[in-house]
């Protein structure tokens, strides 16, 4: 093709679509790196994530395994180290210092696991709530306070405070309080870490009360796999990479669950632990590309 020719269809004709370039929340190939004392910790090892805008998703994975820190990354609280990594217009890793301000009182809700991080403990739950947003005028922050925390299914707790509240009604709070300037983005590290089975059942009706009412886009940091049952998308974190998802379906009128490895976009995959050790796979695998699939053979296994 001409070059006259690319200028008549306006330059972009032979240029592919940038990896990501219709989702809300864009990691590619993202790294974060520590130093904690004469030790370099690398917490996120090139991890390829997109969220989609009115998605909720799930990122699971053992202590250690990356997923805080993603959300540190996620929330502005934490610069990263190397990669891509965007949320709407949001550039994070050209974002200078000031900008993160607005960015984190604009663009994205944050709630804690612990609860005290969350709410303040003298005010009461309207107040906690309208405190994000006291530039507006107070009758008009009174409404929305008392509009989020009915949505939240929490609007008895309105002149409470912290304490005069179960655990679960302060985090519902919490997540009012975060949707409090109408974020695009709410993140959510541990929510359920101090609660029990059916209260974390409630919290969990909660966001996605958030998520389909308000259409907010809402990523949920857990160490318990068993949510893979609450959301519609579960994304494994292992080692500082992606390495599977579980998407939550409907058929037939029931509900299923399908697990995918994922690939990153250099054609790195995870295979679980228990497929290598049933398998005996170690360093050297051999690849053997078939009609319809891709065959993985231990090194001197059968071909």
């Amino acid at each position: 093709m001409s070059e006259s020719t690319l200028e008549a269809l306006g330059g972009n004709a032979a240029r592919p679509a940038q990896y990501g370039h219709d989702a809300l929340v864009v990691c590619d190939n993202l790294v974060r790196i520590y130093q904690s004392g004469s030790v370099e910790v690398q917490a996120l090892q090139g991890l390829d994530l997109l969220v989609h805008e009115g998605e909720m998703v799930a990122v699971v994975g053992a202590s250690g395994s990356g997923k805080s820190t993603l959300l540190g990354v996620l929330s502005g609280m934490d610069a990263p180290t190397a990669g891509r990594v965007r949320v709407g217009r949001w550039d994070l890793m050209a974002m200078p210092a000031r900008e993160r301000v607005t960015y984190r009182r604009q663009t994205v809700g944050f709630v804690w696991q612990q609860t005290s991080r969350n709410l303040l403990p003298y005010l009461t739950a309207r107040q906690n709530v309208a405190l994000p947003i006291a530039s507006v005028p107070r009758r008009q922050r009174r409404a929305r306070a008392e509009e989020l925390l009915d949505l939240v299914g929490v609007g008895h707790v309105a002149d409470r405070q912290p304490h005069e509240m179960s655990g679960g009604e302060q985090q519902r709070v919490a997540i009012a309080t975060a949707l409090a300037n109408s974020p695009q983005l709410l993140l959510a590290d541990e929510p359920t870490g101090e609660l029990d089975t059916t209260t974390t059942q409630e919290v969990f009706d909660t966001l996605r009360t958030v998520n389909r009412e308000a259409g907010t886009t809402v990523v949920v940091v857990t160490h318990d796999h068993a949510v893979s049952s609450l959301v519609e998308r579960t994304v494994a974190i292992r080692d500082g990479r992606t390495s599977s998802e579980v998407l939550r379906r409907e058929s037939d009128g029931d509900v299923v669950h399908e697990e995918y490895a994922v690939m990153d976009r250099a054609g790195r995959l995870q295979v679980p632990r228990e497929y290598r050790e049933a398998l005996a796979l170690t360093s050297r695998v051999r690849l053997v590309l078939e009609a319809d699939h891709l065959a993985v053979w231990r090194d001197g296994g059968a071909r």
